[in-house]
């Protein structure tokens, strides 16, 4: 049996194309200025508190959410392929510990190609994330990075 299919029914994807040249939408993704103007849903202000980019670097930034708790989301650095590929722990406590996200970059003229993973620990974990609305909420973070690359 392949990697692939194993991590299968783990995996939520997520596949859009932005109207952006590849360059545009890796900056967007990588640097903390611009990561703190679309992460997270719409309305909640993302504060950058640890952004090492690079492999084995780490990453943790916050949210207030309307009932005054701090989102936390953060993780680790494992795979950094520059225009390509971007590979990383994640928790997004209190929702989600323990994934791996993967975010894939594919040029396509002035376009982007772009496939977000997120890779559970086992299956019943991805099915519970996804009755809890994974798909909807990354959707969103996403419509907002989609908004914020045509400014």
């Amino acid at each position: 049996m392949s990697k692939t299919n194993e991590t299968n029914d783990r995996t939520v994807t997520i596949e859009r194309t932005f109207n952006a040249p590849v360059g545009l939408v890796w900056q967007a993704w990588t640097q903390p200025e611009h990561i703190a103007q679309w992460w997270g849903p719409k309305g909640m202000e993302t504060k950058v508190i640890v952004h090492d980019f690079r492999e084995g670097g780490a990453w943790k930034y916050t949210m207030q959410m309307p009932d005054g708790n701090e989102f936390i989301s953060d993780g680790v650095y494992s795979v950094i392929i520059e225009l390509k590929k971007i590979i990383s722990s994640a928790n997004f406590k209190p929702m989600t510990e323990g994934v791996e996200i993967q975010a894939l970059f594919e040029e396509d003229g002035d376009k982007t190609n772009f496939t977000f993973n997120v890779i559970h620990a086992t299956a019943a974990y991805c099915e519970q994330q996804k009755k809890m609305g994974i798909l909807n909420g990354w959707g969103s973070v996403f419509t907002r990075l989609e908004e914020y690359l045509q400014k």
